[in-house]
């Protein structure tokens, strides 16, 4: 006769209704190893998620186009030098400066030719995002300042000008660069990504094309690509800016940070494979083990099921059964408290929590087929017992 699948779950429920000690530890058993897979899976990569953000905020995804210095005649970046990189496709962000040759001083009563050797730069006004810059007080040049005399001082030019802050409030301050004043309405943070600019008096494009001479020629392009395609994007770059002379546009290298990161990311990879498998393993050895005593203790129930008539089929499908259904629950367990584990312990660290969805998945299909494997030899070891053997040994 053949049972139903329905009939083939009931019995194997039965030996863990029957047994519910020894199904609650081996559960538990394969619950600790899945949680450990989960912990070891979401605990570092929350962990690389932070050291990924730290690594970024180095410039990993940042490049610096600039003319070869030293060119006789210079070497000129066409005006749209910017929009011209934006068309790259792994580019996501753009901007770029230029050097006015004017000369800033704090007021008109300096001497002329001291420029505290700071360098004028005319700025776009999407600079600071593409160089993961920020405003330490007043505000960055926006397209209704860009007309107008106003800068926007460096960290290092505010300090050798004498204006470290701008005071909400107060008059702003003013500087003269060659023989027109501006108004100050901004000072930057320090800024390792662009060092330079810590040194810089920023102007807006069209006031300084408009006040200083400015040519519209940019000498620095500052380009944010997709990190995958760093290296792509650096080959192309000299050309897209200068199609007729790429070898005279000069390309920053990727950071050296870029590589570091791909280091550490291939090293936790390596990491989390070989934590896993041990998980599973301990865990898999466990309910095998369980599910093999199991069968030992029950030879008499196995040949008294065979003398009414039950074929090896069925015996194997109970023990079978039951050994899926107990690592599935361990599984689930498993996964729930190392899923909560996980997020409380990334929290308290400050980290971004981050769980694999692999891992989520390998908790719960995983622990079937642990159940699977761990259950093949005890099951067929008990459907192999004739049953005068088994009611002989009970």
């Amino acid at each position: 006769m053949r049972l139903a699948p329905s009939d083939v779950l009931r019995l194997g429920l039965l030996g863990i209704r029957i047994r519910r000690m020894r199904a609650a530890l081996s559960a538990l058993g394969i619950s600790i190893g899945i949680l450990t897979l989960v912990l070891v899976t979401g605990i570092p990569a929350s962990s690389r998620a932070a050291l990924d953000e730290q690594l970024t905020a180095l410039g990993t995804n940042l490049l610096r186009a600039q003319p070869q210095p030293n060119q006789k005649p210079a070497v000129l970046l066409p005006p749209e030098a910017a929009g011209m990189a934006a068309r790259i496709g792994p580019v996501s962000r753009t901007s770029a400066v230029a050097n006015t040759h004017a000369i800033v001083r704090r007021s008109d009563r300096t001497d002329p030719n001291d420029g505290l050797g700071l360098t004028v730069l005319a700025s776009q006004d999407d600079l600071l995002p593409t160089v993961n810059g920020e405003v330490a007080s007043g505000r960055f040049l926006t397209p209704s300042t860009d007309r107008l005399p106003t800068v926007v001082l460096g960290y290092q030019a505010a300090a050798r000008l004498g204006i470290p802050r701008i005071v909400p409030g107060q008059q702003a301050p003013q500087v003269i660069i060659n023989q027109t004043w501006f108004t100050v309405i901004g000072v930057l943070d320090p800024m390792p990504l662009a060092e330079d600019l810590d040194r810089s008096v920023l102007v807006g494009w069209q006031a300084a094309e408009r006040e200083l001479a400015f040519d519209g020629h940019p000498t620095v392009v500052y380009v944010r690509a997709d990190e995958d395609a760093m290296e792509a994007v650096a080959d192309v770059l000299p050309a897209t800016l200068n199609p007729q002379l790429p070898g005279l546009v000069q390309v920053s290298r990727p950071s050296d940070a870029l590589a570091a990161k791909r280091a550490a990311n291939s090293t936790f990879s390596a990491l989390f494979l070989g934590l896993a498998g041990v998980a599973l393993l301990v865990g898999g050895i466990g309910v095998a083990n369980t599910m093999y005593i199991s069968v030992l203790e029950r030879r008499s129930e196995i040949g008294l099921r065979r003398a009414l008539g039950a074929n090896r089929r069925q015996i194997r499908g109970q023990f079978m059964t039951e050994s899926v259904v107990l690592s599935l629950l361990g599984g689930v367990a498993g996964t729930a408290i190392g899923a909560l584990a996980t997020v409380a312990y990334v929290t308290y660290q400050g980290w971004p929590p981050v769980i694999p969805l692999t891992a989520l998945a390998v908790g719960t299909g995983g622990a079937t087929a642990i159940g699977v494997l761990a259950g093949v030899y005890p099951s067929v070891r008990a459907a192999r017992l004739a049953p005068t053997e088994a009611l002989s040994a009970a």
